[in-house]
């Protein structure tokens, strides 16, 4: 369980373009992400928060399919972190949600994310 000073997250990572590393578990020669443009990576996470937060989806589900992260395996899970372990965009969001909530579009170095607040 995170302490006082931490939270826990899930996410779903869609990679692109301008991801610095344009490899991931789903896609290791990167083929996708090479031709995957950020806007499209952005649609892409638009429909996929839309149908979580109308209840078409279920985030971890989703997650599981969707993310190229390897926490998809773990429903988009990373588990407990402070301030200081993730990249700035994605700290600053995870911190500004509540528990339950789910955010609009992140941009890292990743890639684009949707993240959600679970503890």
């Amino acid at each position: 369980m995170a302490s006082r000073d931490q939270v826990k997250a899930s996410h779903i990572l869609i990679k692109h373009q301008g991801s610095r590393r344009k490899a991931s578990w789903k896609d290791p020669e990167g083929k996708i992400i090479m031709t995957t443009t950020r806007e499209a990576a952005v649609e892409q996470l638009k429909s996929i928060r839309e149908d979580i937060v109308s209840g078409k989806a279920n985030f971890e589900e989703v997650a599981t399919r969707v993310s190229d992260c390897s926490s998809a395996k773990r429903g988009g899970d990373l588990g407990p972190f402070g301030r200081g372990q993730m990249q700035k965009p994605f700290e600053e969001a995870t911190y500004a949600l509540k528990v339950g909530e789910i955010s609009d579009i992140v941009d890292t170095d990743s890639g684009a994310h949707i993240i959600k607040r679970t503890a």
